[in-house]
């Protein structure tokens, strides 16, 4: 089912880059959609939403607060979960607010200051976003995790106001993520999805204010849409299918990595699962038990067609020449499955989330296990991060400089306007300087 690839074959440069690349279909069709949509919201606020609401999700309402849902209905619905839900709930979003408060104290989100001899002193003030827009997808599936991986390191930076929208198609609206929105802190939550809701969120309307970040996933309309508003806002990402790859030595229960790689290739038919593998053996044990384990996955189908178009197990010579195979994928989650994955740790420069050892699969990553599951796909953990704390807060530079300080940084400045041509950029530096 899953392609073999080699690095001792000639042709594995050319394989690789063709396993990963991902022909992207035709979307000038989105983009005119999502254009025309963005403006009907800027212009017409209320209405446009209303009206674009009733088409596509179906929805009876007279006025846009009617899909406001409160925090009492917000707590209802948490109430009434089933025990086993509700402790789940819980335990999975104290895990992920404890991460993100370490990560606030450790990763530079705090404000610090310093003073020099001469009485000058500089420093960076770090203060949260004001208000957040967090996009849900909605319907028949459910996004819990998503509400508790976004909201909760936005509250813990601080952020004042978090306003989340998910779609309920035809009224459907799904317990667990209001549930979620509650245990996270989340303050007003609408009943709107699509382009409309990214733009609502962008603009604002008479009912909906407008934000200053959007974060949350969503389809290609929703990418479309965060990335048109981009400039108005901020936004976290644009997000690519889902990946994971594996780096094993052979010694891993097979069943255990053909789940893993399972895990991803059942979000959609896009998705990409990678073995990296020394032992061309323990690559045929795991083929065994994907065909075994396969027939009882609810998801089979997506899985199947996710394994076969984008899957590949790769047969390398060695543990390192894999992390150097896996730094070149750059995925979005990377298991170190072996004896000891530490050793191997520090060969890695590219993956959103590194998960080390046979019991640390990727699904607690995505659930409870703390750090956050928003991570950087398409090869774009290159150069970017998890979402975290720091994504919720902005820097500014303070510069107090004492009178004997402006004797020495004026000089300085003055030489470097003139030399740029900027005279009054030097007068303003001179005019400080003692005769």
């Amino acid at each position: 089912m899953m392609r073999r690839l080699s690095t001792a074959n000639a042709s594995f440069a050319a394989d690789l880059k063709a396993l990963l690349s991902l022909s992207e279909d035709d979307l000038s069709e989105i983009e005119l959609t999502v254009s025309t949509i963005l403006r009907d919201v800027q212009a017409n606020g209320d209405a446009a939403v209303l009206a674009l609401t009733q088409q596509f999700d179906r929805l009876k309402v007279s006025e846009l607060s009617e899909l406001e849902i409160s925090g009492s209905d917000m707590q209802k619905a948490f109430e009434q979960l089933p025990t086993l839900q509700k402790e789940a709930l819980e335990a999975a979003a104290n895990r992920v607010r404890l991460y993100h408060e370490r990560q606030k104290q450790e990763s530079g989100c705090q404000s610090w200051e310093y003073t020099e001899a001469d009485g000058t002193s500089l420093g960076q003030q770090v203060t949260p976003i004001d208000r957040v827009g967090l996009y849900v997808p909605g319907g028949k599936a459910a996004y819990p995790s998503s509400v508790l991986m976004n909201a909760i390191p936005a509250k813990v930076a601080g952020v004042k106001e978090v306003i989340m929208v998910v779609p309920t198609p035809d009224g459907i609206q799904n317990p667990l993520v209001l549930a979620a929105a509650f245990v996270a802190g989340v303050d007003r939550v609408f009943r709107i999805g699509g382009a409309q809701a990214i733009g609502a969120l962008a603009y604002g309307t008479q009912t909906i204010p407008a934000v200053d970040k959007i974060v949350g996933p969503g389809n290609a309309y929703v990418a479309s849409a965060k990335r048109r508003v981009f400039g108005t806002v901020g936004i976290d990402m644009i997000a690519g299918p889902s990946e994971i790859l594996v780096i094993c030595d052979g010694s891993t229960n097979p069943d255990w990595v053909a789940m893993d790689l399972f895990s991803q290739a059942e979000h959609d038919e896009l998705a990409q699962s990678i073995l990296l593998c020394p032992d061309a053996g323990f690559m045929d044990r795991v083929a065994r038990s994907i065909e075994q384990l396969l027939p009882q996955m609810p998801r089979q189908e997506v899985i199947r067609a996710s394994l076969t178009n984008r899957g590949a197990m790769i047969l390398v010579k060695d543990m390192q020449e894999a992390c150097e195979i896996s730094n070149r994928i750059a995925p979005e989650h990377m298991e170190i499955s072996c004896e000891n994955p530490r050793q191997w740790l520090s060969h890695i420069r590219h993956a959103g989330a590194i998960f080390l050892g046979k019991f640390t699969s990727e699904s607690l990553g995505d659930y409870c296990a703390g750090p956050n599951h928003v991570l950087p796909t398409s090869r774009t953990s290159r150069f970017s991060s998890p979402l975290g704390v720091y994504d919720f807060i902005k820097r500014s530079s303070v510069i107090e400089v004492s009178a004997t300080g402006a004797q020495t940084l004026g000089q300085i400045a003055s030489v470097l306007a003139h030399g740029e041509g900027l005279q009054a950029h030097a007068k303003a530096a001179e005019m400080r300087l003692k005769k």
